[in-house]
């Protein structure tokens, strides 16, 4: 998880000085000038690689605010972390993926009740190596016929008689990724992968993965392209490109999605950590999300879940 750190070394440097500085104090813009309360304590999350950036840049300046409170996030992917907000390991947990009907009969079933927040817009962004000069552009059909195992060799010519007669080389999230859910749910739809593809819960494998062979193809969330963008070409989805215009505006579909935390209820009624730490992290999602390379929500859903916060005290 290190690629983020220098692209938000480049993007954020305004924001960071504006959130660093507010140490006592609210946030500016949130309504309320009076001093923060000095809080100590815990606050432990785990989940998506996707949403990771987010959450780690929002620990870190949160940490300026709040330096007796200890958040910590691990990466599990979606899945992952899922399981230990299921065990009860977890007050929180990161998804790139809605939650799934059999996720929530195992919550119910622990006794655990939640709330779903949203923090950002992400476009799931389909990468080449850099020396791919020809794979510019696919369509949601070529995807399928590339990724979808068939018991053929996949080559590049068989999307396209004039591209090269070489061999694909496939990386991709690990099936505990809600990315590679998302994936599966829209392109795959629930076929299996291609068995040769590189599987891995670290974005920055698949990275390195792609980089390193000129016949490579991978997917990942758009921050990770973003950071990486000088070093591989992106693929265009239809005839669009994923930016942020076209992420918020649903242009880039079918592989547009927003990113989400789970919070569950009793922390954030027992413990006052968790419910300054999830009310800091929805008062700057917006703005930590597009330094980090995501898309902020419109504001009043922002607005709509720190309602929905608040209620839970």
């Amino acid at each position: 998880m290190k690629n983020w750190k220098f692209f938000m070394m480049s993007t954020m440097i305004g924001s960071a000085l504006v959130l660093g500085a507010c140490g006592n104090e609210e946030t500016e813009g949130n309504g309320n000038d009076e001093a923060t309360e000095t809080l100590s304590g815990s606050v432990s999350g785990d989940g998506s690689s996707t949403v990771a950036p987010i959450t780690e840049a929002l620990v870190e300046e949160y940490s300026a605010v709040q330096p007796d409170v200890k958040v910590t996030a691990g990466v599990s992917g979606t899945g992952g972390g899922f399981e230990k907000f299921i065990s009860g390991e977890t007050d929180f947990s990161n998804a790139s993926r809605p939650i799934k009907e059999e996720e929530v009969a195992k919550l119910e079933e622990a006794g655990i009740d939640f709330t779903e927040l949203e923090l950002a817009y992400d476009g799931l962004s389909i990468v080449v190596n850099s020396e791919n000069d020809w794979a510019k552009d696919l369509t949601v059909e070529d995807l399928k016929k590339l990724w979808v195992e068939d018991g053929t060799t996949k080559k590049w010519s068989d999307i396209n008689p004039e591209w090269p007669d070489e061999e694909v080389v496939f990386y991709s999230p690990g099936t505990d990724s809600g990315t590679y859910d998302y994936f599966n749910e829209i392109i795959l739809e629930d076929e299996d992968i291609v068995k040769s593809t590189t599987l891995s819960e670290d974005d920055n494998v698949l990275v390195q993965g792609v980089k390193g062979d000129k016949n490579a193809i991978g997917f990942f969330g758009y921050a990770y392209y973003l950071a990486n963008k000088d070093s591989m070409n992106i693929v265009t989805i239809d005839g669009v490109e994923p930016t942020n215009e076209t992420i918020e505006s649903g242009d880039y579909s079918p592989l547009s999605r927003p990113l989400f935390v789970y919070v569950k209820n009793a922390s954030v009624k027992e413990n006052e950590s968790v419910y300054d730490f999830m009310k800091y992290s929805l008062e700057n999602a917006g703005e930590m999300a597009e330094a980090v390379g995501y898309v902020s929500l419109p504001e009043e859903k922002y607005k709509e879940d720190l309602e929905a916060l608040e209620g839970l005290k």
